[in-house]
This record gives structure tokens, C-alpha cells and sequence, in this order.
């Protein structure tokens, strides 16, 4: 079979598209293989074809040249959910299945309305419904709530001069779990292996401040948590901070940060203050992130075999992390939530 030139370089251009359908690069590496004179069998077991269909597309190229390469059928048109069909399928998946179930599948609903799945989840993706996915939220019922979050935010964004923000919180009762059976180390194609048994050897408090200038983290494990152990932690924390002329604490209202004792510690150092972010606002304290990282990289898959080996780890955890802190970076994007202040805007340190 003989082609032009300009045929040729049209083919070759085919052949090298990486956008082209593939049904079309096919034809045009069968076409090209004819013109360079290759047998049936040697193009069947090149392009794993057969002799039929080889023939077919020369007979069609040599009638009609590269139009002849268009198929004749070209599939079935998308189908498309009309605006009816998407309001139903959205108004259906706001309330509630009759079944006593929680939430809808996409199968379940294609049973429910006559679709097929595939339709539904197209909607689901194009109104952003997913009723699978569950968030939960703790609202606040402190009515001091916009006085005492816009004074925590003020000192992320603008802390007094010559001052040291901390946040500061407890760990509590974190397990030292050791396991009865070994660990099974990673390999290829397995992950990492522990037993379901384990034994618990004792339980310690972690007392942590966070920087917010720097990121750094202040530690100090206890086996109690007592308004004394948090004392003995401020005496500390004040000890390694001598440099500041203000100290300022963002905390919970945790009933031992507002004893007898705290508060006479309190009334002996004058530039230290307390901040109480509002009740069920953790979120307000930065150091609560922090907590999160520890706990997985360290508590939640850590083998320990005493309460010293946890001590231990959590300690050698918060140096190394504090050589390489950086600071928490956040932004408040929904000024409707309970703050009617002067709405600031920006990023949070």
C-alpha cells in the first residue's frame, strides 16, 4: 500500500500524540506498518490485532485516506442529570434514609430514585454533598467569649514589646503501653506489626509551652498533675525566660490552674499573667497542636517498657523538635463565628 508524503508525516504525527484518542494512534501505527510493507502476521503480533481488522482499515484508508480512519460509531453521548433529577437527588440526601440508617450510599439512593449509581455520585461531586464524611463542633457557651478571644488573638499578632507569649497545657495520664508480643518491622509490601496485647507499666503527666515567637516547646513530665507540679513548671519556664520584662500565658480553665497556691505564685511575680481562653475554645491555645504532633509521633505507636523509657522519649522528643521549631502559622477565616470585634486580618503567629 503506497501513501503520500504529506499522509506520512500526518500518520507520524498520530503516532507521537500523547492527547489523540487511542483507537487513533492505533490506526495510524496499522496504516504506517502497511505502507512500510510489513506482513498481516508480522502487524498482528505487533499491535495485537487480528487479520480482519487489518483489513478493514486498509480497505477504508484506501477508499477514503485519513478520513477513512474515522470509526463510524462514536459512542454513546455523557449522560447529563437535569436540574429536576439533581434537585431531587439533593433533596433526597438531606433527610434522612426510611430504612433507620444515618446517611445515604450512593447505592442505596440510585435504588431509591431509579439511576444508576454513577449518576448520583457525578451529582454528589457537583453540589459537594457528602453524606458519608461526619465533622464534629463544640460550641462555646462562654459569654465572655469575643472579650477573651480577641485579647489571646491580639497576642499572636501583636505581642507587647520586650514580652514572651507562651502557650502553656497538660498531657495528662499518658500510658507507658509496652507490648507482649515483639514488633514486626516494616518491609516491603507489610507495614509495621504489634501485638494486640500489651501491658501497661504506669501513667505520666506532660506539662509543655509553646513559644508562639519561636515555636520552641518547654517540657516537664510528672507522675502527678497537681496544682504543685504546675507551679514547680512556672518556677521553670520563668527560670529560662529571666530575659522578658512581661510574661504572658495562654491557658484552659483547668480547675489547677486557679488555685490557693497558683494564685500566691501568681501575686509573687507581678509580670506573669494568666490569659483563660473561653470554655471549649482548645483550639484558641496553639500549644494543643503541638500535642497533636507528639502524640503521633511518639505516644499513639510507641512501645515503652517503664514510665522512665516514656520520660525518656518524650524528653529527647521535645529537644530535638525544639532545634528545628518553627512557629504555628493560622489564620481566622470566618469572622461570623461569635467575633464582632474589629475583624483583623491576617496571618496568626
Amino acid at each position: 500500500m503506497t501513501i503520500t508524503d504529506e499522509q506520512r508525516r500526518e500518520l507520524s504525527r498520530w503516532t507521537q500524540s500523547r492527547t489523540l484518542p487511542a483507537g487513533d494512534v492505533f490506526r495510524a501505527r496499522l496504516v504506517l506498518a502497511l505502507a512500510e510493507g510489513r506482513s498481516y502476521r508480522q502487524i498482528m503480533s505487533s499491535l495485537q490485532t487480528t487479520a480482519p481488522t487489518i483489513s478493514r482499515w486498509k480497505q477504508r484508508f484506501e477508499q477514503a485516506g485519513i478520513d477513512g480512519l474515522d470509526p463510524l460509531h462514536k459512542g454513546s453521548e455523557p449522560r447529563v442529570a437535569d436540574a429536576a433529577l439533581q434537585a431531587r437527588i439533593a433533596r433526597k440526601t438531606q433527610r434522612k434514609p426510611v430504612d433507620g440508617s444515618t446517611h445515604w450510599s450512593c447505592r442505596k439512593m440510585a435504588a431509591a430514585l431509579g439511576v444508576s449509581k454513577s449518576t448520583v455520585q457525578r451529582v454528589w461531586t457537583q453540589l459537594r454533598l457528602k453524606p458519608h464524611q461526619l465533622d464534629r463542633y463544640m460550641a462555646s457557651n462562654d459569654p465572655q467569649f469575643e472579650e477573651k478571644a480577641t485579647d489571646i488573638i491580639g497576642l499572636y499578632l501583636h505581642p507587647p514589646q520586650h514580652a514572651a507569649v507562651f502557650c502553656v497545657d497538660e498531657k495528662t495520664a499518658i500510658q507507658a503501653l509496652d507490648r507482649l508480643d515483639p514488633v514486626l518491622p516494616l518491609s516491603p509490601g507489610r507495614a509495621e506489626r504489634h501485638g494486640f496485647e500489651y501491658f501497661r507499666h504506669g501513667t505520666l503527666s506532660l506539662y509543655a509551652a509553646l513559644d508562639v515567637k519561636t515555636g520552641q516547646v518547654h517540657g516537664m513530665t510528672a507522675g502527678r498533675h497537681t496544682s504543685k507540679e504546675f507551679v514547680a513548671f512556672l518556677e521553670r519556664l520563668l527560670s529560662q525566660t529571666h530575659w522578658a520584662k512581661e510574661i504572658h500565658v495562654v491557658l484552659d480553665n483547668l480547675s489547677a490552674h486557679k488555685t490557693q497556691d497558683v494564685e500566691q505564685f501568681l501575686a509573687a511575680h507581678p509580670h506573669l499573667r494568666f490569659h483563660f481562653t473561653p470554655t471549649y475554645s482548645s483550639w484558641l491555645n496553639q500549644v494543643e497542636f503541638w500535642f497533636a504532633k507528639i502524640q503521633r509521633d511518639v505516644i499513639r505507636r510507641g512501645v515503652f517498657t517503664s514510665v522512665a523509657d516514656l520520660g525518656n522519649k518524650l524528653r529527647r522528643y521535645i529537644r530535638a523538635y525544639s532545634k528545628s521549631a518553627k512557629p504555628f502559622r493560622w489564620t481566622y477565616t470566618d469572622p461570623t463565628r461569635r467575633i464582632h470585634a474589629n475583624r483583623i486580618t491576617g496571618t496568626a503567629y
